[in-house]
């Protein structure tokens, strides 16, 4: 099999990863892919991105399966190109990945189909958002309608900091037009939780829980990022709140997936918050999330292609993916200054055989590795427990060293 991943992160090289496992995978292709996915098994980097370029290699080289890893191709309509062309790609279409592409489009859907959610309120007028602000209970969320890179949800305490946020979305258009539309939505006290999951549009296989590290400092504090580390499984993720999900989040999305014809063969993210009063949906993404693929996939006992393959062929129902009995922890290296300013172009030393290295902002050049980005790469481990799992995770980050390196501490410590 030859394989097409599209994407150029840390989750895009785990994918990577895991596919050059299966011994039919005799080739990779990774577009644009990284310094690192330059140099796994079986991989070659190719230097294409726009979706007629990528259907035209896929043509030309016979490709046999593409795995798009981003959003942002998805929401460009990438599977339906493929489709029209008779060619293998696992995804959602364009009408599919509105899911995670609007989330005022989400939002009706989680209302529309009985899905358990945050109560909200949508605006695209500024003013009357700017009203509405003055008569909500403290704190409350605001968030941009389009993509906005893991950047786009400001939690606020007061209604100054309320004013500041809508200004920024609306007036500023720091998300270069994905804020003009904001959901105004109640705050949820708890504990969030990632829950990947794969469907055939038919049925729905949640993969083992992960959680999120999403603020930049330790104790999560500071401004939100792509995502700084992950632990999976989630310790709060238990059998009752797995039930609670799969009740009140799960069974009623597939319901309304078939109702409104979004069926698709790809990949659910279901971003969860548990409360006292039970699990809500903050959040759909219609991709492998980043980080918690880079702790997720190393789990998975079971072969990655061939359960691809198999919800492909619309033949998930009685599937069973087996897991490792471990504790699985990646941690984040970042540029320091990420998520505002940073330098990139130093030299990455001490990546060795004997760790798990997934690359992201990173380039190889004339035989060096340098990084490239905000978030470099990260380290995986697993254990017994968070505790050690944590412990071989950071032992493994410590021996690699580039020039103004930051990461958190703190990563798989439940508090």
């Amino acid at each position: 099999m030859k394989i097409l991943i599209i994407g150029s992160g840390g989750r895009e090289h785990a994918m990577a990863w895991k596919a050059a496992q299966n011994p039919q995978v005799s080739k990779i292709y990774i577009a644009p892919g990284n310094g690192l996915t330059a140099i796994e098994s079986k991989c070659e980097n190719i230097n294409l991105c726009s979706n007629d370029d990528l259907l035209d290699f896929a043509q030309s080289e016979k490709i046999d399966l593409t795995i798009v890893g981003p959003e942002v191709p998805l929401m460009d309509g990438i599977v339906d190109k493929f489709h029209e062309n008779g060619l293998k790609i696992f995804g959602p279409d364009k009408k599919a990945a509105m899911l995670e592409g609007s989330k005022s489009f989400a939002k009706a859907f989680m209302k529309k189909h009985n899905v358990r959610t945050a109560e909200y309120e949508e605006f695209n007028d500024f003013s009357k958002a700017t009203e509405y602000i003055k008569h909500c209970r403290y704190p409350l969320v605001i968030k941009a309608d389009g993509l906005a890179a893991g950047k786009g949800v400001v939690i606020c305490e007061n209604e100054g900091q309320a004013s500041s946020a809508l200004k920024d979305f609306m007036i500023n258009d720091i998300f270069k037009g994905s804020g003009k539309k904001v959901i105004i939505e109640e705050f949820l006290q708890g504990v969030e939780a990632s829950i990947l999951s794969i469907t055939d549009g038919n049925t729905i296989i949640p993969f083992i829980s992960a959680k999120d590290h999403k603020q930049i400092f330790h104790g999560n504090k500071g401004p939100n990022t792509g995502g700084m580390g992950a632990l999976a499984p989630n310790p709060y993720c238990n059998e009752s709140v797995m039930e609670d999900f799969k009740q009140n989040i799960l069974e009623p999305t597939l319901k309304g997936l078939k109702a409104e014809k979004l069926g698709f063969c790809g990949i659910i993210f279901f971003g969860l918050m548990i409360t006292t009063k039970g699990v809500y949906l903050l959040e759909y993404n219609i991709r492998l999330g980043d980080p918690e693929t880079q702790a997720v996939l190393p789990l998975m006992e079971s072969d990655f292609i061939d359960l691809i393959n198999c919800a492909m062929d619309k033949n998930l129902k009685d599937y069973k993916i087996k897991w490792k009995n471990k504790t699985s922890i990646c941690v984040v290296a970042a540029s320091k200054g990420y998520p505002g300013s940073f330098e990139k172009g130093f030299e990455v030393t001490g990546i060795t055989e004997d760790i798990t290295v997934f690359g992201a902002g990173i380039k190889l050049d004339k035989g060096k590795l340098l990084t490239n980005g905000g978030r470099v790469l990260c380290t995986q481990a697993f254990g017994d427990n968070a505790e050690s799992a944590g412990q071989n995770a950071y032992k493994a980050l410590k021996q690699i060293n580039f020039s103004n390196i930051y990461y958190r501490n703190d990563i798989g410590k439940i508090k």
